[in-house]
């Protein structure tokens, strides 16, 4: 299957590797990666075309979609929960006037699909936080959690008023061997490993008990095509719960150390702690699993065995 394919943030902890892998998929000119950095990750730079792109700038996100015959639009351009409580102006600018960008000049120069993750940062400390389902209240305490609910409204929007498939899906924690984390409320769960690799030690900003819903990166990534590839009448809906798996960072440092027995860690929670205890602790899937097959295939004990095989040689060399 021959795609044009566009992906606004091709630097970020998953741009940067759905672009290999997208380009793997349709062939390199296939794909274009673009971002605001000076300076993409090599492994995207160095496999295909590549574009300076600002989301802000609806005359370029134009220019790009015209001059490239794009069909799929994976917008990944977003600042992260983190960051987004340090600058919530600059969170909402980037999050939702970029987004709005993309929509709109998608919907006019005719692309296919728009696929734009949201996450588990849309629900709230009054959303059932047990086996949280698809359709539930949405009432988030943080900005960037504020800007993926307005998205979702605007995805189901500009399909019912133009037609324009826009799907997307409610990511947990992502966990990468390949990418460092920017600024989210899971980042511990990427840390930890190099940490516990090159130091035996770490100091974690959750508390040992706080219980995350997380996804391995291959699984994100398949699930990002899955969105783009599948029949677009399985898609009763556009916006799909999805997960890999849910363990408390104690579980995690025990699965760790049944590798690496000598690694130690204590727990100093800061103000993470508090959006973490706002979000989920196990997601309902179902919905996804039934209607367009969604199948993660990494468990905590596969997740850990494999970002240990990958890391250890590479930081110990």
């Amino acid at each position: 299957m021959k795609k044009r394919v566009l992906v606004i943030g091709a630097g970020g902890q998953i741009g940067s590797e759905l672009v290999p892998f997208l380009r793997d998929r349709y062939g390199k000119d296939n794909v274009i990666a673009t971002g605001r950095r000076t300076k993409l990750p090599n492994v995207v730079l160095e496999g295909g075309p590549c574009i300076y792109l600002d989301a802000l700038n609806e005359e370029s996100i134009k220019r790009v979609i015209y001059e490239n015959e794009i069909e799929h639009v994976y917008h990944m351009a977003s600042v992260l929960s983190v960051t987004g409580e340090k600058m919530p102006q600059v969170a909402w600018d980037i999050n939702i006037n970029g987004l709005m960008n993309v929509l709109e000049v998608s919907r006019r120069y005719n692309v296919e699909r728009v696929i734009w993750p949201s996450s588990i940062a849309a629900f709230g400390p009054t959303t059932p936080r047990e086996n949280t389902p698809n359709e539930t209240i949405l009432q988030p305490t943080t900005m960037y959690g504020i800007t993926k609910v307005a998205g979702e409204l605007l995805a189901e929007y500009y399909y019912k008023k133009y037609g324009l498939l826009t799907l997307s899906m409610r990511l947990p924690g992502i966990i990468s061997s390949e990418t460092l984390p920017g600024g989210g409320t899971t980042d511990y769960a990427v840390e930890i490993f190099y940490e516990a690799i090159k130091n035996k030690k770490y100091e974690c900003f959750l508390g040992e008990d706080t219980i995350l819903p997380m996804m391995y990166q291959p699984d994100c990534l398949q699930c990002h095509v899955d969105m783009a590839e599948k029949d677009e009448k399985l898609f009763k809906r556009r916006v799909y719960n999805v997960t890999g798996m849910s363990f408390t960072a104690g579980e995690l440092t025990a699965e760790i150390q049944k590798h690496i027995p000598d690694f130690k860690i204590t727990y100093k929670p800061d103000f993470r702690q508090e959006i973490a205890d706002s979000w989920p602790k196990s997601i309902d899937d179902s919905i996804a699993r039934k209607e367009w097959g969604w199948d993660p295939k990494y468990d905590l004990k596969e997740m850990v065995k494999n970002m240990l095989d990958v890391l250890t040689p590479r930081l110990k060399k």
